[in-house]
């Protein structure tokens, strides 16, 4: 399904009736009415990040709702859409943590590549209708990815932005990781905490002192 290792650890469910039962369902969806991301992207995650390369975990909610817009990543948008407001919050703590300039562009597959999995926790939506696909099915599978990346051998840092995010922290019980918690970067929150968190330096600081590479978070 996934075309990588995460074919491997998700085997249990990919296998599993309930879970084809499932996407056949999603699959459904999108011939009755319009879901983003393209169904191409709906892994997109997971194909550009493998398990094992995996060292830094970025929780989102659901695709955006809007077309074109969606890709399959967390808070990433396709080049040529324009930024949306809580990713233009994440570009200026970016550039206020490591003085690293604004991106022009929303498309954040760069960070996938460099080990940075950007997981909604929903991994579809319907157009125009945010959190249409909230727990329907989704939420078992993205529960399951963050447990395996919790009993992963080497640290990884968890970033959980906002009330949705955090609802993941349960899951993650192993002391080897570093979780990262803030206020959400949506314009209605950043100023309660998210502003001044600095993540990416707090996260490369972790990764450099369990002698992993750190991110190169410039797009």
């Amino acid at each position: 399904m996934i075309g990588n290792d995460w074919d491997k650890v998700l085997e249990v469910i990919e296998k599993s009736p309930g879970f084809k039962k499932f996407l056949q369902m999603i699959n459904d969806k999108y011939n009755t009415s319009i879901v983003y991301p393209p169904k191409n992207y709906i892994f997109n995650a997971l194909k550009l990040t493998s398990y094992e390369n995996t060292k830094v975990v970025i929780v989102g909610q659901d695709p955006y709702h809007g077309e074109g817009e969606a890709h399959g990543l967390s808070f990433s948008v396709q080049k040529g859409i324009k930024i949306p407001p809580s990713l233009q919050n994440i570009y200026k703590e970016l550039n206020d943590d490591l003085g690293i300039a604004l991106s022009e562009y929303g498309d954040l597959t760069k960070w996938a590549e460099e080990g940075v999995l950007l997981l909604n926790a929903v991994l579809t939506v319907e157009k125009d209708k945010p959190a249409s696909h909230r727990n329907i099915g989704w939420e078992l599978l993205t529960d399951y990815i963050i447990k395996a990346l919790n009993a992963k051998g080497s640290p990884v840092v968890f970033i959980l932005w906002g009330n949705f995010a955090k609802e993941k922290r349960k899951y993650i019980t192993n002391p080897k990781h570093l979780v990262l918690t803030s206020p959400h970067p949506s314009p209605f929150s950043a100023n309660s905490g998210f502003f001044g968190s600095k993540p990416f330096s707090k996260t490369n600081e972790f990764l450099i002192k369990n002698n992993l590479k750190p991110i190169d978070w410039k797009l």
